[in-house]
């Protein structure tokens, strides 16, 4: 994974800076390109030029190709390609598959990938469908069905790329269809694959088999629970906390009435997890509201969905985890199942490995752009490392230094900031547990 999504990046970038690939005809600066094919492979949407107006087509599929690639990852990709080839996927291959997905076995491996990839498919395709009502009479047919498949590949791969220019979707920000589908796309993508085989076996179990409601819950995966849970919470939670602190702005909601009100916070809180499509200019947000924003973008979507951030799982453990020592449990559970330690070992490095490469993008951003508000550096760098897109309008006055800062921090959100450690380490860690005496300390 570390060594495919370098190799794409490069590959795009070399691509995107070519004439070929340009309106004006000229190379683009390479950082530029680079710039642009990471946001793309790592489906964040920070972006140094304006994509509809720089890249001509086959700029534009390139651009298409390289965030449908970046959601599926790259060693789903390779795993189909195999398939499709009739090649036979190798035990090593399957093992890390495993390991991706959190499967108890190797058995079912391809079957899984494969459905990936369609459920993938099908749900692009039905938002290319019900984009097309509102692009074609907008566009034109050949132009419109253009603009569907591009925008519905860039909502559910929560990319936030678009060719609208270089605001996004404001002209839609009071048009509640494009809003509610953009949202749906977004959750759809963000809430992760292993959700979509449960919640169909939630709905057998209750409307086929007629088991009930109380059994049919009961045998839906801990997984599940929590995704759907921390979700819902998120999404309603932070849209409260951001009608609470814009609802009186001037410059962004006051003027609207209560409804216009309640779609845009919905919308904001929906697409600071991880997709980058704003409808309104992200630097007109009060800094509480921003602050607030920075949260939701830390948390970012669900393991093996196309979102970023430490998930919601991670948030999830981490807080259980708090709750039970607060209330004297040995044992940390949810929904009458028990957590393992090793979960929760995994969920502190996740949470502790990002805020660190937060922490450390922040201080660098602010030395190498000199120009940036601690606000809008904060604002960038979180987008950035859970892959979100979204700007308070630092991103087009990123030094060279900056973008390339930008560049390490997008890859590195992307991979996850525990894959490159392991990957330097493990071939060097020390073999076997060795039991050293405890000594006492003062914690807190």
């Amino acid at each position: 994974m570390i060594v495919g999504f370098i190799l794409l990046i490069v590959l795009g970038a070399l691509l995107l800076q070519t004439p070929i690939c340009n309106k004006n005809g000229d190379w683009l600066p390479f950082v530029d390109a680079m710039f642009t094919s990471t946001t793309s492979a790592c489906v964040t949407g920070l972006m140094t030029v304006t994509a509809s107006t720089q890249f001509n087509i086959l700029g534009k599929v390139i651009i298409l190709l390289l965030i449908q690639i970046g959601g599926w990852g790259v060693i789903v990709c390779a795993a189909y390609l195999m398939v499709l080839l009739g090649k036979r996927i190798s035990m090593s291959t399957r093992v890390v598959l495993q390991d991706l997905f959190g499967l108890s076995g190797v058995g079912g491996i391809v079957r899984f990938v494969i459905y990936i990839i369609k459920a993938t498919l099908v749900v692009e395709g039905i938002g290319a469908i019900l984009y097309s009502f509102q692009f074609i009479p907008q566009f034109g047919p050949l132009r419109g069905i253009g603009y569907s498949i591009f925008h519905s590949i860039s909502a559910y791969c929560n990319a936030g790329i678009d060719l609208l220019g270089s605001d996004s979707l404001a002209q839609y920000v009071n048009n509640p269809y494009m809003n509610f589908v953009t949202m749906a796309l977004i959750v759809l993508g963000g809430i992760g694959f292993l959700i979509y085989q449960d919640i169909t076996a939630f709905f057998k179990n209750l409307f086929i088999k007629r088991i009930g409601l109380k059994l049919s819950l009961r045998k839906c995966k801990l997984q599940t629970k929590l995704v759907i849970s921390i979700t819902s919470i998120l999404i309603f939670g932070g849209a409260i906390l951001i009608y609470v602190c814009e609802h009186n702005n001037p410059a962004t909601i006051q003027n609207f009435n209560f409804r216009q009100q309640v779609m845009f916070c919905l919308f904001q809180s929906i697409t600071t997890r991880t997709a980058g499509f704003f409808t309104i200019d992200q630097s007109l947000l009060k800094p509480v509201t921003q602050f607030i924003c920075c949260i939701l973008m830390f948390i970012g979507g669900s393991p093996l969905g196309t979102a970023g951030g430490v998930k919601t799982v991670t948030i999830g453990i981490i807080f259980l985890t708090c709750m039970s020592i607060l209330r004297g449990d040995y044992h940390v559970t949810c929904f009458r199942r028990s957590i393992s330690l090793s979960y929760i070992r995994v969920a502190i490095s996740v949470f502790m490995a990002s805020f660190t490469l937060s922490l450390t993008g922040v201080i660098l951003l602010l030395v190498f752009a000199p120009n940036a508000t601690l606000n809008q550096a904060m604002y960038e760098v979180f987008s950035a490392t859970a892959t979100v897109g979204l700007s308070a309008g630092l991103t087009s006055q990123l030094t060279t230094a900056g973008k390339w800062i930008v560049i390490g921090l997008m890859y590195m959100g992307r991979i996850g900031p525990v894959s490159l450690p392991v990957f330097f380490l493990s071939k060097s860690r020390i073999k076997g547990d060795q039991e050293l005496p405890d000594e006492h300390i003062l914690v807190g």
